[in-house]
């Protein structure tokens, strides 16, 4: 699939999704509309077990919502593209396929709030900043990010960031845990093949995807549970993994003493 806004390209396993509105990769309603439909398709496709986003070029990986077209529409249609853009990345959270956002560029605003709805962000050292400074605006991160991250860093940190609107380098935004993990790479393009790399890690026949996206519904869901019901819910998932192929593959390669050759089923 191919839209102006949002690129959709698959080979591997891997469904890469492409923020394209050059030269910030800002997003409006138009976009997070794309954005939705791609995050539906690959979760409807048996053939995808990872999702990778990431922004065009080499600048930005997304700069967050478009302040020339937030300038331009009424309060009411701000308040319901915003819950939009709440469902579409809810969606994308609630997808049981790993989402890694690679973070090529900068990574401020409603685009880190989008990179805070995948399960790992990984960054190209050097190539950017994230932090969420929509203070200076006179608004607050409208798009789950007051929510995402608390929950990622904690209340005293969460707060201090949002409030002093403050940007991090990759390094320190690791240490902090909003960043996964930091790559160095000549180029944008070397390290879209090194985030390429990792997320083949997590593609059958290698990885049990299926485990991968029930792990991902254990923690999103559980985490927001109570002990005894996340525990509940736990059970339930592992009684699904019990009874599909690569659980019965697992167990048989491991008796083996084989590499198990898993289908994500």
């Amino acid at each position: 699939m191919s839209d102006a806004l949002v690129t959709y390209d698959t080979a591997d396993g891997i469904a890469t999704f492409t923020l394209t509105d050059p030269p910030a990769n800002t997003y409006s309603y138009e976009m997070m509309r794309a954005l939705d439909d791609a995050v539906l398709k690959a979760r409807i496709d048996d053939a995808v077990h990872v999702l990778v986003l990431r922004g065009a070029g080499d600048r930005f990986f997304c700069a967050g919502a478009n302040i020339k077209m937030l300038a331009s529409v009424s309060p009411r249609f701000k308040y319901y593209f915003c819950l939009h853009a709440n469902e579409t990345l809810g969606r994308l959270e609630q997808t049981p396929k790993l989402v890694i956002a690679a973070l090529n560029g900068h990574c401020v605003g409603g685009g880190l709030e989008v990179a805070l709805a995948a399960d790992l962000r990984i960054a190209r050292k050097g190539a950017g900043r994230v932090g969420l400074p929509e203070v200076g605006l006179g608004v607050l991160p409208g798009t789950g990010g007051t929510q995402r991250l608390l929950r990622l860093v904690g209340k005293a940190r969460a707060f201090e960031l949002m409030a002093s609107g403050r940007l991090l380098d990759f390094e320190e935004a690791q240490a902090l845990g909003i960043v996964t993990d930091v790559v160095e790479a000549a180029s944008t393009d070397a390290f879209m093949a090194e985030v390429r790399r990792r997320a083949l890690e997590y593609v059958p026949p290698g990885r049990a995807s299926k485990a991968v996206g029930l792990i991902k519904r254990a923690v999103q869901s559980g985490g927001e549970m109570a002990f005894a019901e996340g525990i509940a819910l736990e059970r339930e998932l592992q009684q699904q993994l019990f009874e599909s192929e690569d659980a019965r593959e697992g167990l048989a390669a491991h008796l083996a003493k084989r590499a198990p050759a898993f289908k994500g089923r």
